[in-house]
């Protein structure tokens, strides 16, 4: 399994719902969603940039959904409607991958909800990319708990605020559990292209003798044991090349 991502743009998404049933089964109770919040990465670093909104769901919310996630009936009342916010939620997904735990089920919610507008809104599979990354966590970790808040506590991911399942949280967590998993947030391009090196790209540039010397600093005893850390959750994942 490749758990590196070649999409440029993703957007790392969790859902809220009236009911915690799981599969397909919720649909077609007439359970909704309630809460959707995203998270932007591109290039492998967050962006800052994300998605959030409560939605009334002209339904009830079961008692036991309530209690996972904290979200009442009140406080979605005055909330817009899926239909009023589609739009602006298409934007913000359209032509990213989609980052999701446990993806089918947020999935098969968000198909229901855009087969409902009017006129019928698209699958989410002809927008966007879709990624599972429980799929991930159990190709990295067979056999082992692999919910969020597992992970988090794997990967050292603090996920202290995280008294109720709330969409935009527990997409920030699963944002720096992901990108934990597959290798860290920042990818470093070192290479120039032809503009900036005047010419041909991988084209040597000399530097001048006289220049001012570049300034060292040395890593922190806390952050050498930060890195310690890191190569031992690598070597965990498999050989850690940089302790050969």
């Amino acid at each position: 399994m490749n758990i590196i991502s070649n999409a440029t743009r993703q957007v790392i998404l969790d859902t809220e719902t009236t009911g915690m049933n799981q599969g397909t089964g919720p649909v077609f109770q007439g359970h909704k969603i309630i809460e959707i919040g995203c998270v932007e990465v591109i290039n492998r670093r967050l962006t800052g940039r994300t998605y959030h909104q409560y939605i009334n769901p002209m339904r009830a919310i079961d008692e036991e959904a309530m209690a996972v996630h904290g979200i009442t009936n009140e406080r979605v009342a005055n909330e817009p409607t899926f239909a009023q916010i589609a739009q602006d939620f298409i934007n913000f997904i359209d032509g990213a991958e989609i980052v999701a735990h446990n993806a089918p089920f947020d999935v098969s919610f968000m198909d229901h909800e855009f087969s409902m507008l009017s006129p019928r809104g698209p699958k989410v599979a002809d927008i966007c990319q879709i990624l599972d990354s429980l799929d991930i966590a159990k190709f990295l970790h067979p056999g082992q708990k692999n919910n969020l808040d597992a992970l988090a506590k794997r990967y050292f991911i603090d996920n202290s605020r995280r008294t109720y399942h709330g969409a935009l949280l527990d997409a920030e967590i699963l944002a720096d559990v992901y990108l934990a998993m597959t290798g860290g947030q920042t990818k470093f391009n070192l290479s120039l292209d032809a503009e900036s090196s005047g010419g041909a790209a991988g084209g040597i540039i000399r530097l001048n003798s006289n220049r001012r010397s570049l300034k060292v600093i040395s890593a922190s005893a806390d952050e050498l044991n930060m890195h310690e850390q890191r190569l031992d959750l690598v070597g965990k994942s498999g050989k850690c090349l940089w302790r050969d």
